[in-house]
């Protein structure tokens, strides 16, 4: 096993083992990437203060989100493809997350399906829907996360049309993926990539072929998935979701102030701050950047979560410090279990860990809930002095 030290150690053997759509699909944003980008580099904005001469003893990372206890306040996103990134990725990524205590959030445009997921798994995992035309099948997808004994439902709300990836248009990206001269040439040099697909029945999105009318193939998908999102989506649309599911719900796809307090009156348990990775509105705000005006906003009425950007557990405790009451982790994980499957993902998992909480130490914190901006020091123009 290659030494593994922080995420970036991954990304060598992540892109030599799985073909070069899935790689790029993970690693890129949409439109000039500026916002996928700065996702990540606003990060480095915040500095941390160091303290010394306190004592740093008795540590402790555990923690709830949304009434559930998890062993650091950190889970899993719902990442669209996982099954494609490894043979059975959901699956594998559902069992290191749940070994080690923390959230996993299954995708509905995932590979593996909520079943088999809850098949394979011993404990509850959430489950995240995007918002769609189709009531029926809508309340079916609940009616299955309810069954599969899902814990909590994810409306993602910043999907009503797709912003523009220009890598996975050059890349044909699909699932499974199309048989093209360039496409082959380098699925056959992903020796182990290949021998786990030919391995597993499941290579399509196994939450809609089946399940959605009229879908019965991959062939019959993209004239749904085309169809499907609904752009005319508004907050009473997001009340009819939330009579489908009586369970805890946390919306994911905040960036502003206004819109935060739309979701506390929907009567959501959780949001999170998200610009979908720098996949969708480019030019947008990091996430971190946004994350200050949304607390101020509405942080003591409502559990607020972030999402993006977050590579290290430094990140997870900046966000933490800032107010957030956990942190997500998309492209972090991925870049495990296509290194390495499940055991990639354990040790995603382990050197966010290690990180937040050595850093917490070095600054003067004995638990995560202690943590506040007296962590960091915070440039003036952080939060942004706009016009």
């Amino acid at each position: 096993m290659p030494v593994i030290t922080c995420i970036d150690d991954f990304k060598p053997l992540y892109r030599r083992r799985v073909p070069r759509m899935f790689y790029d699909y993970a690693e890129s944003g949409s439109w000039t990437e500026q916002t996928f980008r700065e996702n990540t580099s606003d990060f480095s904005r915040l500095l941390l203060k160091q303290r010394v001469a306190i004592d740093m003893t008795g540590r402790n990372l555990a923690s709830t989100m949304i009434g559930q206890d998890v062993s650091m306040p950190v889970a899993l996103a719902p990442v669209g493809l996982t099954g494609m990134q490894c043979a059975d990725g959901e699956i594998k990524a559902a069992r290191a997350a749940e070994k080690f205590g923390v959230p996993f959030t299954l995708s509905t445009m995932s590979i593996c399906s909520i079943e088999d997921v809850a098949a394979h798994t011993t404990k509850p995992f959430w489950f995240q829907v995007y918002t769609l035309k189709d009531d029926d099948f809508m309340q079916r997808l609940f009616d299955r996360a309810r069954d599969a004994k899902c814990s909590a439902a994810m409306i993602t709300v910043d999907l009503q049309m797709l912003g523009q990836r220009h890598k996975d248009l050059k890349n044909g990206l699909s699932a499974p993926p199309k048989l093209t001269p360039a496409s082959v040439a380098n699925m056959m040099t992903k020796v182990q990539w290949g021998l786990g697909m030919l391995g597993t029945k499941r290579r399509s999105f196994g939450n809609i072929v089946g399940h959605a009318k009229g879908v019965t193939d991959p062939s019959s998908l993209s004239a749904w998935t085309t169809e499907a999102f609904d752009q005319a989506l508004d907050w009473d649309r997001i009340r009819q979701f939330r009579k489908m599911w009586d369970g805890p719900l946390i919306i994911k796809g905040i960036m502003d102030p206004r819109d935060a307090a739309e979701a506390l009156n929907v009567g959501a348990d959780a949001i999170i701050v998200s610009n979908h990775g720098g996949r969708q509105l480019d030019g947008a705000l990091s996430s971190i950047r946004a994350l200050p005006a949304i607390m101020d906003a509405v942080g003591d009425k409502i559990e607020v979560h972030l999402d993006s950007g977050i590579r290290s557990g430094q990140d997870v405790l900046k966000a933490l410090s800032l107010g957030a009451r956990g942190a997500y982790i998309g492209r972090a994980f991925t870049y495990g279990l296509g290194a390495m499957g499940e055991a990639g993902v354990t040790r995603a998992l382990e050197v966010i860990a290690k990180e937040l909480d050595t850093s917490m130490g070095l600054c003067g914190r004995r638990d995560v809930h202690d943590l506040d901006r007296d962590v960091l020091m915070i440039p003036k123009d952080f939060a942004g002095d706009w016009v």
